[in-house]
């Protein structure tokens, strides 16, 4: 209720993607190849991580009112849910690829494989099609909470790599498992045992109740033939190039992923 109601939800919208693209950037410049903290911790600043920790919230916190600025002006319109969700599916792989700074690439002591970083990257983004997917056969956006929780995560992840600096990642937790180790597990965990299978009971719902917005089953699953073929192709690419393209270039293979991903699932929306 603080915002202006002379400022159009868009701009809203657009204000915290760009945040998102600040940080992404800040972030590039000091870890270029993802071994800034893993290598030589101190090389990327602490006002770095705290200031993407207030980046990411604002980015959050304005992705959470564009929606309730466009009814409280009265200027909801499918335009305006096509910018908000498609700018969406952009930052979600760049939300995964600065957190990857914190963790840094593997150094053989340290960190994560350019493998881990390419497997947590297509599950977030899996969960991502997921939802919209979900959208296109109900019509309604059943928002998950690992959302919110992902974001809160992210946030806390920067602000202790802040206080705590990034030894932090580089100590092992519990049972020999890192800290990473087990944000892995637990995104894998809740992928497949929580948000897939709420997608496909709200689905089936739907199907009881009669209320799916498609008739029949080719054209249900027909959104999903696209990314899946961009994925096959991607793990195809980064398993048998000759070059090892996702080693040498983590940075920008990963980059190119999300941005693919981006136009793909945009007809979905």
């Amino acid at each position: 209720q603080i915002v202006p109601l002379w400022i159009a939800p868009n701009v809203l919208t657009f204000s915290g993607f760009v945040m998102i693209l600040v940080n992404y950037f800040l972030l590039s410049f000091y870890d270029w190849d993802y071994t800034a903290s893993g290598s030589s911790p101190g090389l990327v600043p602490t006002w770095v991580w705290m200031f993407s920790a207030f980046t990411t919230f604002c980015a959050y916190t304005l992705d959470s009112i564009d929606g309730k600025q466009a009814r409280r002006t009265q200027s909801s319109s499918p335009l305006g849910e096509l910018f908000d969700h498609g700018l969406d599916s952009w930052a979600t792989s760049i939300f995964v690829l600065s957190f990857f700074s914190i963790c840094s690439r593997d150094n053989g002591k340290t960190g994560v494989s350019v493998y881990t970083m390419y497997l947590y990257l297509s599950i977030v983004l899996f969960n991502f099609l997921c939802s919209h997917w979900e959208k296109y056969n109900t019509g309604v956006l059943f928002l998950p909470w690992g959302y919110d929780l992902s974001q809160v995560v992210l946030i806390a992840a920067y602000l202790l790599t802040g206080a705590l600096g990034v030894e932090v990642w580089h100590k092992p937790l519990l049972f020999g498992y890192y800290i990473t180790d087990v944000l892995v597990i637990l995104l894998i965990g809740f992928s497949l045992f929580l948000s897939f299978p709420q997608t496909l009971y709200n689905i089936h719902r739907a199907h009881l109740k009669k209320t799916l917005k498609n008739g029949s089953l080719y054209e249900g699953l027909l959104p999903l033939v696209s990314p899946l073929l961009l994925f096959i192709l991607l793990t195809v690419w980064v398993v048998l190039s000759p070059g090892n393209i996702l080693a040498k270039q983590p940075r920008l293979f990963l980059w190119m992923v999300g941005v693919a991903f981006s136009n793909v699932v945009v007809s979905i929306l």
